[in-house]
């Protein structure tokens, strides 16, 4: 049976895959769903959607792996299961 520190623990962590899973099918599809609306904006002289195709989603991907890393550690260490450094 789960300890309530389990579940709490477990809770967190799902909320923040949902929410990590969320983001990166945001940038990941919706927001390549709209490249040819993007493109009326220009960014350095490309155009706005070609940017967030080719440059915005793996900046986007990269952040938010730092994020997960940080906030999981922050939820791990409320919980009492972090790792010793």
């Amino acid at each position: 049976m789960n300890s309530p520190d389990e579940s709490k623990h477990w809770d967190k962590t799902s909320r923040l895959m949902i929410t990590m899973m969320s983001i990166w099918f945001f940038f990941g599809f919706v927001i390549h769903m709209f490249v040819n609306q993007l493109n009326t904006i220009k960014i350095f002289g490309f155009p706005f959607g070609y940017y967030m195709a080719a440059q915005g989603s793996l900046i986007v991907f990269v952040a938010m792996l730092f994020w997960f890393a940080k906030a999981q550690d922050k939820i791990d260490r409320e919980s009492g299961f972090a790792e010793d450094e």
